[in-house]
């Protein structure tokens, strides 16, 4: 009965093991979890290098992307649900000259919510009717030697994290 005392303890110490493996398992599966949550959407196919990193389903409503090229335009536009909508195309970006237009805008009054070399976050009022208010962005992109604006779409109305969401969604496949 003495051997067995100090055997006893040790016996349970080897059973339990150090976690280690069941750790891995589980941040193995969280990390695949997480993976099917932000599926990142490879825009090559419409000869646009960016990367789109959807939201999480449940901020959209469990909506899938839908992704549009508009020939006639040429736009492409992406949406998700009623929370997300970005117009893209290539062209130079001159946030200098957005702004002076948003300035000698007669219809509605802009006001700047953030800015920074790339990006233009403006609020939109109509005087006549203040309820109506919308929130746009315009961001520009440099993937190689190619430029992008991305955008709010059109005739839409976003909240703040809406807006936020978007802004950071889009990433270039290739460096600038």
């Amino acid at each position: 009965m003495k051997h067995a005392c100090w055997a006893l303890p040790l016996l349970f110490l080897s059973a339990c093991g150090d976690g280690k493996a069941d750790a891995a398992k589980a941040q193995a599966a969280a990390d695949s979890a997480a993976a099917a949550l932000h599926t990142v959407i490879d825009l090559v196919a419409y000869d646009m290098p960016l990367l789109l990193t959807p939201p999480d389903k449940q901020l959209t409503n469990g909506s899938d992307p839908v992704v549009q090229w508009k020939e006639e335009i040429g736009r492409l536009e992406i949406t998700i649900g009623d929370h997300f909508g970005l117009a893209i195309t290539e062209e130079p970006g001159d946030l200098a000259r957005l702004k002076a237009d948003l300035d000698r805008d007669l219809l509605q009054k802009n006001t700047v919510v953030k800015e920074t070399p790339d990006l233009l976050v403006f609020r939109s009022e109509f005087p006549d009717d203040p309820g109506l208010v919308f929130l746009h962005f315009y961001r520009v992109i440099t993937a190689g030697n190619r430029t992008f604006i991305v955008q709010d779409l059109d005739g839409s109305q976003f909240n703040e994290q809406d807006i936020d969401r978007m802004v950071t969604c889009l990433a270039p496949a290739i460096p600038a």
